[in-house]
């Protein structure tokens, strides 16, 4: 069974059919077609609000390109120790920004805190010209370590960065999956907290190549749109990316796929935490779960084609031991129990 990433997952039947049906016919390039700006609208409806929205491939180019209307090529992003930006994007953040400085933050479970960044900050007084000035932070929804901010913790987060004149920055590839959890709505989990801009993930959730850029303030989006086409994510065929973003979001797709997804992850880390021995090692509050097993259980599973991967970064809490485990929308019950009995097996 494989727990490897919900990038192995596919893509759901309803975004397949989404995109066959955006094959008939021809349409504009470039976004210019209707469809385009169908979803666009309903992206403004979604968030409460008017809004600038760019769609893009890839997780790491909606990240990059975000900041690079963010931060001056000599500024200084805060984000998490183990944030994406900060360890998976190969230095494509200070690719596009042009340099930017990324300064690592730590904090528990994945989490930055108000206390953290006024204590980072503090740290790197104003010293121009010879220190960088801090632009932006970073936020990842959910976490890293598959754990989600509330509101509350949200909302003191961005109101740090305010007092410090920092705009925010939301790594969204997993937005999904923490709206579903939260029993919030994505405005009161996003600008209603104090988010500028958010990448809006879609690919780890069913779509195939499908990543929006949103900025809740029109004017903050400046020169996005050519910095989009100098990277080459403008998509002669945008309606493609479009006809995803349309399903995902038509009679809320994007909450039933991430809802499953969390949920077989509750019911994975309820199975492990019973087993003894093992120990989980973050809270369960989205569709990851990381555990750590009994010294040979791990290579005892891979050994039998189960399929996950460890989990070793700054601020690891297991010393080297931890795994990582992730559900998508096409996990089963019987897959996730099946995989609990083999790891009771293996512990035994």
């Amino acid at each position: 069974m494989s727990f490897a990433s919900d990038n192995w997952a596919g893509a759901a039947p309803e975004i397949l059919d989404a995109i066959a049906r955006a094959n008939d016919g021809a349409a504009p390039g470039y976004g210019g077609d209707d469809l385009t700006k169908k979803v666009e609208a309903k992206f403004a409806d979604l968030f409460e609000r008017d809004c600038a929205v760019y769609f893009v491939a890839t997780g790491g180019a909606a990240n990059g390109l975000a900041l690079s209307v963010m931060t001056p090529p000599y500024g200084m992003v805060l984000c998490h120790e183990e944030s994406h930006v900060q360890m998976d994007e190969c230095a494509g953040p200070e690719f596009f920004t042009g340099g930017a400085k990324l300064l690592p933050v730590a904090g528990g479970n994945g989490k930055l805190t108000a206390d953290a960044i006024r204590k980072t900050l503090k740290g790197f007084p104003h010293r121009p010209p010879h220190g960088a000035p801090a632009s932006v932070l970073s936020l990842t929804q959910g976490t890293e370590c598959g754990t989600r901010y509330s509101v509350d913790e949200l909302s003191a987060v961005c109101d740090a960065a305010c007092e410090a004149g920092l705009s925010v920055h939301m790594d969204g590839a997993r937005f999904s999956n923490a709206v579903a959890a939260s029993g919030v709505t994505p405005a009161e989990l996003s600008w209603k907290a104090g988010v500028d801009v958010l990448c809006f993930g879609g690919t780890k959730n069913g779509c195939i190549a499908a990543e929006a850029v949103v900025f809740f303030d029109r004017r903050r989006a400046m020169d996005f749109e050519f910095m989009r086409k100098r990277a080459g994510h403008l998509w002669s065929k945008m309606r493609f990316i479009a006809a995803q973003f349309d399903a995902y979001l038509e009679d809320g797709l994007w909450l039933k796929l991430a809802s499953h997804a969390n949920a077989m992850a509750q019911r994975l880390s309820s199975g492990l935490a019973a087993i003894p021995g093992v120990t989980i090692i973050y809270p369960t509050d989205i569709n990851e779960v990381f555990a750590v097993f009994p010294d040979g259980v791990a290579e005892k599973l891979r050994d039998g084609g189960d399929i996950f991967y460890p989990w070793i970064t700054p601020g690891d809490p297991a010393d080297g031991r931890g795994h990582r485990l992730i559900c998508s929308f096409r996990t089963t019950e019987d897959e996730v129990d099946g995989f609990v009995g083999r790891v009771e097996k293996a512990c035994g």
